[in-house]
């Protein structure tokens, strides 16, 4: 699939939904909820790409591993939190999706916090 497929059965989904909202409001609640999954899914085998690459520029700078499966959890976690957070707010759940962003830039600082240690002992031993 491409970006105009996927873009395609987003704006069906959406329009869909809207004439369902008349009749059953929940009923597109589900239709964008269900679209949202295909497309978050889709979007996921993307990222095994993405990940050959990483691995491969890895290969040739010679970084740390930690570093970047630390910057994979990063992204799966923004990911995961926005789209949880996107679908809690169309339902009309905004303080939900809200906690939703929060509680992810939350794990975000919590899972980078071995790297900022790292930049700050590099630095102790520049410092010093």
């Amino acid at each position: 699939m491409t970006v105009v497929t996927i873009s395609i059965i987003g704006i069906a989904a959406v329009l869909m939904a809207v004439q369902l909202k008349g009749l059953k409001g929940e009923y597109g609640i589900y239709l964008a909820a269900a679209a949202g999954l295909v497309i978050f899914f889709y979007s996921a085998g993307k990222l095994q790409v993405i990940v050959e690459v990483a691995r491969r520029i890895e290969e040739y700078i010679k970084i740390n591993n930690v570093y970047l499966t630390t910057l994979l959890k990063m992204i799966g976690i923004t990911y995961i939190a926005e789209f949880s957070a996107g679908i809690c707010k169309d339902a009309g759940y905004g303080a939900l999706g809200t906690q939703i962003e929060i509680f992810g830039k939350l794990s975000i600082l919590a899972v980078s916090m071995p790297i900022l240690l790292a930049l700050l002992e590099t630095l102790k031993v520049f410092l010093s």
